[in-house]
């Protein structure tokens, strides 16, 4: 998950360095949007965790 936020951060900036504000605005925000989702099933995975296994 974080992997796209990267991968559509990174296409906002290229888009925005070439000029394409409108692609540029959507990319960074589905790159936050990613990133926000993925912190939160991170925090989630930390907190659940995997205990020791019952018997």
């Amino acid at each position: 998950m974080l992997y796209w936020a990267l991968v559509f951060l990174v296409v906002g900036l290229v888009a925005g360095l070439l000029g394409a504000s409108g692609v540029a605005a959507i990319a960074s925000q589905i790159a936050w949007v990613l990133f926000v989702i993925g912190i939160v099933l991170l925090i989630i995975h930390l907190v659940t965790g995997r205990g020791p296994p019952s018997v």
